[in-house]
């Protein structure tokens, strides 16, 4: 599912080592992915420039991981919709049963319930 010839945004990406945000966020960059952090409240993490939105970037791409509350994942589920984006992860407890049903009917495939650090080959 996932591989390094694509690129990952991940929402909620933090600064704070403790959180999820930045533990996905590190260990993917480590292993070689090409993910690109989202947080509308930091500039730079790991020295990385961070960005404020998915409608922000000018690029493709390939998936969006979320490391958010599910409010959040349901609000940028529309945007990922409106870029065309076709594949989302939620990690567990950024989904919720109306974000999975917005996905399968706007045909955005989702995996969730699955650790994307575990499960990088689903």
């Amino acid at each position: 599912m996932i591989n390094k010839n694509s690129t990952y945004v991940i929402i909620g990406v933090s600064k704070d080592s403790k959180k999820y945000g930045y533990k996905v966020f590190r260990d993917l960059i480590e292993v070689g992915y090409n993910v690109v952090p989202i947080n509308p409240n930091e500039k730079e993490i790991l020295g990385m420039k961070v960005y404020k939105s998915i409608l922000d970037l000018s690029f493709k791409i390939d998936m969006v991981i979320f490391v958010v509350p599910p409010n959040i994942t349901e609000k940028v589920l529309e945007d990922v919709e409106k870029l065309n984006i076709k594949k989302v992860w939620m990690q567990p407890g950024s989904e919720s049963e109306k974000s999975i049903e917005y996905c399968e009917k706007n045909k955005i495939k989702c995996i969730h319930s699955a650790c994307i650090m575990i499960n990088k080959n689903i």
